[in-house]
């Protein structure tokens, strides 16, 4: 079931292959599907998400989720910092970056929502609602090398953190939202699945492969990226005894390849362009192997 639904994924990802190597996809063209994603899609998919039963159990599950979310990717920090190290500051930083932060948007949602339904779903925007702080403080100043980068209008504004707090008013104040805009909503919504694999393999079409997989240093990301960190995960919430909803739901998160931020960060902030795309290229690509396995792993726990 998880081996067929990532291969489902992968099989979209070939066709934005074949559409950036046809020249069908461009950057221009691409750029403008991924801002319809971040702007449009990302919002609609956290309201529908949350368009469900207000309870007090279910807020504290919410509570645990944000906890455990916070957990790993504070955890995957600290274990970057340890283990991936390099001379080449620039180097160094992009490497760090690609291990913590997944593609738990655009890779993992349809997962998630294909394996656990509305509720992985539900558990899945959580995670990348708090994987969007990460990376618009800590993930922002560590590329960047500058706090002043640091911006609550940066924060309070990302289409991310914007959908999650108007789904979160709607979900507390018990509001519906009435089939005429609901419906549409949850069109938008649905075209997290494919636009975003689109994307990707657009991106995939540009990469240098040979380049990517004759580097150690990716090759050190990619094992923290999709195992270390995910299995860690797996193992500690299980310990803890953790809804097995949110345990899976938050592995499929984590067991990710590298997020395309990578790039789009080491672009801005003048860092080795070239490495982001390797390594988000090589995760990519392993990650079919890896994501069943682990996942699979994290549901006999």
């Amino acid at each position: 079931m998880i081996a067929q639904q990532v291969l489902v994924l992968f099989v979209l990802i070939g066709v934005g292959f074949l559409c950036g190597k046809k020249k069908i996809l461009n950057d221009a063209s691409s750029k403008g599907m991924t801002d319809i994603v971040l702007y449009v899609v990302t919002p609609c998919v956290m309201i529908t998400a949350f368009q469900r039963e207000f309870s007090i159990d279910l807020m504290g599950k919410i509570a645990v989720a944000v906890l455990c979310a916070a957990l790993i990717l504070t955890g995957s920090i600290f274990l970057s910092l340890l283990v991936l190290r390099d001379k080449d500051e620039s180097r160094k930083k992009v490497l760090q970056f690609a291990a913590v932060f997944s593609n738990c948007g655009f890779m993992s949602l349809p997962l998630q929502k294909a394996i656990l339904g509305d509720d992985g779903w539900f558990y899945g925007s959580i995670f990348v609602a708090v994987f969007n702080i990460f990376v618009w403080t800590y993930g922002l100043v560590s590329m960047s090398g500058d706090k002043k980068q640091l911006s609550i209008k940066k924060l309070a504004f990302n289409p991310g953190i914007f959908g999650v707090v108007v789904a979160l008013i709607l979900f507390v104040c018990k509001i519906k939202l009435p089939y005429i805009i609901s419906q549409p909503v949850s069109y938008l919504s649905d075209l997290n699945t494919p636009l975003p694999m689109l994307i990707i393999g657009f991106y995939l079409s540009k990469a240098d492969f040979k380049k990517a997989f004759t580097d150690f240093g990716i090759y050190a990301a990619c094992a923290v990226r999709l195992i270390v960190i995910p299995v860690a995960a797996a193992v500690i919430m299980s310990l803890f005894n953790i809804d097995p909803t949110i345990v899976v739901a938050f592995i499929i998160a984590s067991a990710a390849p590298t997020a395309a931020t990578t790039t789009m960060f080491a672009a801005k902030y003048s860092r080795n362009v070239d490495l982001s795309v390797g390594v988000v290229a090589s995760t990519t690509l392993i990650s079919i192997i890896t994501m069943p396995l682990v996942v699979a792993f994290s549901q006999i726990l």
